[in-house]
């Protein structure tokens, strides 16, 4: 175990903050090492072994998600094997020789082949070459809504009309019906379409939300919504009610999700993010203390390539305004209305 954790660790970026002793994470969710997109216990093994040039650790992990129906762990573990295919793909060749027809080789080969298209200035007609890979996941899915929320990715990237886009969503909802990356994708698209068109975004995440189970990854939907909005360059006006009460479901969200915890990470990195823009330090400081030594790429990434620079930045400011008892830390330069600089997700 300490040797796979010692590669584990060479797997992902991390900063070392010189200070005390970490202490257990159910305790203090505030530790000395600040790990960025760390992989949790079940895929950090995977990763490993792919690093290696082994598949069977990740073919396994995708199969065990898939019988238990864990969709939102499927398509996060998904997209996280992709990216990493990308830069290492020895294993995922491999997979496919010995498996071709493996239904989770073939998610990970779409959602690959959507990746790569992504950056493209051809990203179109790259996308419409991809169709294949991702026609091949669906049709190999059975019940599984990921290749679907694929298709959906692609469908916004190849700029697709309302009516491909709506069969693609029927096909997603109908096998499962709250799905988080689906309901994402959909609001993406409903962005990408009509640049500007906030409320619209909002009503789609906020009726998403409502008719969501306790719990549910689409309660968050509408944060993400605010979060388009308040990190978007165009005109339009969006009740600061609705961005509040975006942020408190949030909030009751990720209050029952276990503190110091890789999973939840990036839903309190998103949420401290849209705090901040909100003016609600204390509230960001106890999501940053929620998160603990678990920072993500995603949202500290928009116009840097530093993004665990500017989330520590972020962090001492936030924790500094707390310790003075201000309402919250001093705006940041990126803080107010900017443009689409930065990477960004799909």
């Amino acid at each position: 175990m300490v040797d796979t954790m010692v590669r584990l660790r060479a797997l992902i970026r991390s900063a070392r903050l010189r200070g005390t002793p970490p202490r257990p994470a159910a305790e203090a969710p505030v530790g000395d090492e600040v790990l960025l997109d760390a992989p949790d216990d079940r895929l950090g093994p995977a990763l490993v072994a792919a690093a290696h040039g082994a598949h069977e650790p990740a073919a396994g992990l995708l199969a065990g998600t898939r019988e238990s129906a864990e969709w939102e762990h499927r398509d996060r573990y998904t997209a996280r094997l992709a990216a990493f295919a990308h830069a290492r793909p020895e294993w995922l060749r491999t997979w496919q020789t010995t498996a071709p027809g493996d239904q989770d080789g073939l998610l990970v080969r779409a959602r690959l082949a959507v990746d790569r298209c992504w950056q493209s200035p051809d990203r179109a007609e790259l996308l419409r070459q991809s169709a294949p890979a991702v026609t091949a996941a669906a049709e190999a899915g059975g019940s599984d809504p990921v290749p679907w929320r694929i298709a959906l990715d692609s469908a916004r990237g190849r700029r697709a009309g309302h009516a491909e886009f709506e069969r693609l969503w029927a096909e997603a909802v109908r096998r499962a019906p709250h799905h988080y990356g689906c309901h994402l994708a959909a609001l993406e698209y409903l962005a990408t379409a009509s640049p500007g068109a906030h409320r619209e975004c909002l009503d789609f995440a906020e009726t998403a939300a409502r008719d969501a189970p306790e719990g549910s990854l689409v309660r968050a939907l509408p944060l993400r919504a605010a979060f388009r909005y308040l990190t978007d360059g165009t005109a339009g006006t969006v009740e600061r009610a609705r961005l509040d009460t975006a942020a408190d479901l949030a909030l009751t969200l990720s209050a029952g999700l276990p503190p110091a915890d890789p999973w939840p990470a990036e839903l309190r990195n998103l949420l401290a993010y849209v705090l901040i823009r909100l003016g609600r330090g204390p509230d960001a400081a106890e999501q940053l203390r929620l998160t603990g030594p678990y920072a993500t790429s995603f949202p500290w990434d928009r116009g840097t390539d530093d993004p665990l620079g500017r989330f520590l930045a972020v962090r001492e400011e936030v924790r500094g305004a707390a310790a003075r008892g201000g309402p919250g830390a001093p705006a940041p330069p990126w803080n107010g209305r900017c443009s689409r600089a930065g990477r960004g997700d799909h």
